[in-house]
């Protein structure tokens, strides 16, 4: 079985690394200018990513090669060429902080400008080797751990409300549900994370969702592919990065939201973590929006499309297993959630094909080996590293039939044993976030509330209809 190759030669990898053949990094990064202009191109415009980091792979005949990724010429700062490493073996190395260094990498060789940010370089552009990036994880991790308590009850009494709108809306036909979970994602990661109600400020209440995803759209849209309207995308979207007075109002808004109402957690920022007010302020409003709502606002639709798409009749084994592990004595909490693995291999297999985050970038502290399945690759410190998360994850090597959405993927131990393949958050999905690595702070309650979400909907309905990003009908119980 694939799996099982991958993982008998990982537990040998310098023995297995040593007996490989040492190649040179094939693939161009073209004439000056000219490269690079034609690779953003095909990369946003022509092929779309997927498809662009497939023909080089075919092109090259490995899974590690050279080449640009936007943003490039003419108005970034930014140097677009990168070593593509596309299989689960020689992306492995961006995890290892002692061969890869993150400092403003986040997105690539670019950076928003820091005053999206209150003119700070926030935790996610923080190399492990900066004394803050510990600082800021652990008072990250620390706030998760402490919201534990509310993170079921806040999570069930906004999801109700949210289908309660949505039901009460579908006599007049099919219900987008774009919006209604923007909603309940931006109430409930304030709450949650932050601490912060949205309903003691009706500006923020009626407008906040929107004031993030604003905020949001402007420091990205510079590299995020978009396929139609061209050529005016690239012209006007994809050219130059957009400045922070357009979103000024908004960001200030959000973050005087956090600072009055987030009180207690700025305050035990300040006196346990020994974090500056305005450091934890920017550092919590950026994991509340761009980590927590930004996730959630991808992952939430991707996995109600998987279920749209579904034809092997999951809805009704989801809703078997749900009913069972949370039936009236026990109820929906963290504890029964983790006994669904059908719920929460639902989940990870959602996060395999289309991770939020689809491209993870780290920039070589030094010289080393770099090793794919079958060719060993001499990396030069400063290369910058790029990895297309959705390709990596179908990794014909590690995961059987990789093209396919399969429900029950994770399920068994041999399930648990693809965990270690499943990078979705900056790391493996069995690795362990710490103030000493970049992964997730939050990848384990992002999983579970995912879970949570898909749960509660199949303890509240027997199915529901799925057509083009809205609801259509939903099948209540009978009594």
């Amino acid at each position: 079985m694939a799996n099982n190759e991958i993982t008998s030669s990982s537990s040998s990898s310098s023995s297995s690394s040593s007996s490989l053949p040492v190649r040179e990094i094939p693939g161009s990064y073209g004439l000056p200018l000219l490269g690079p202009l034609t690779d953003r191109f095909n990369y946003s415009w022509f092929q779309g990513p997927e498809k662009f980091f497939r023909k080089r792979i075919e092109k090259n005949k490995s899974t590690v090669f050279r080449t640009n990724v936007p943003p490039s010429f003419p108005f970034f700062l930014a140097n677009p060429k990168v070593v593509a490493v596309l299989d689960c073996k020689s992306f492995a190395h961006m995890f290892d902080m002692e061969l890869v260094e993150k400092k403003n990498t986040l997105v690539g060789d670019w950076m928003p400008s820091t005053r999206f940010t209150g003119g700070r370089r926030v935790c996610a552009y923080l190399d492990t080797s900066e004394p803050q990036h510990e600082q800021i994880k652990n008072f990250a991790m620390d706030t998760l751990k402490r919201s534990s308590t509310i993170w079921v009850p806040t999570l069930t009494t906004l999801l109700d409300t949210m289908w309660d709108t949505i039901e009460s809306q579908l006599d007049s036909g099919p219900v987008s549900y774009l919006v209604p979970i923007q909603k309940f994602i931006f109430a409930f990661a304030s709450l949650c994370i932050a601490g912060a109600d949205p309903a003691n400020s009706p500006d923020i209440a009626d407008k906040g969702y929107i004031r993030m995803d604003r905020w949001l759209a402007v420091q990205l849209l510079p590299i995020v592919p978009i396929t139609a309207f061209q050529p005016l995308v690239e012209i006007f979207l994809h050219s130059f990065p957009y400045p922070y007075f357009l979103v000024s109002r908004d960001y200030k808004k959000l973050y005087e939201f956090v600072e009055s109402e987030g009180k207690e957690v700025i305050s035990r920022a300040q006196t346990e973590f020994k974090l500056s007010k305005e450091d934890a302020t920017h550092n919590l409003l950026f994991i509340l929006g761009f980590n927590a709502f930004g996730g959630f606002s991808i992952l939430f639709p991707t996995l109600l499309s998987a279920l749209a798409a579904d034809k092997t009749g999951v809805q009704e084994k989801l809703r078997k297993e749900v009913r069972e592990k949370a039936g009236p004595a026990s109820g929906l909490s963290l504890r029964s959630v983790q006994e669904m693995d059908l719920v929460q291999s639902f989940v990870y297999e959602t996060l395999r094909l289309n991770p939020p985050v689809p491209l993870q970038y780290g920039r070589a502290r030094k010289d080393f080996e770099l090793s794919s399945h079958d060719s060993v690759f001499k990396i030069k410190k400063g290369e910058l590293l790029c990895g297309y998360q959705p390709l990596v994850m179908r990794d014909p090597k590690v995961f059987d039939d990789p093209e396919t959405f399969v429900p029950d993927r994770f399920t068994g131990e041999k399930g648990k044993e693809l965990l270690s393949y499943l990078y979705w958050s900056n790391g493996p999905q069995s690795g362990m976030p710490s103030g000493s690595n970049k992964q997730c702070a939050a990848k384990d309650y992002v999983t579970l509330t995912t879970s949570l979400f898909l749960a509660h909907m199949f303890l509240r309905y027997d199915s529901v209809t799925i057509t083009n990003a809205s609801f259509t009908a939903v099948d209540k119980p009978t009594p």
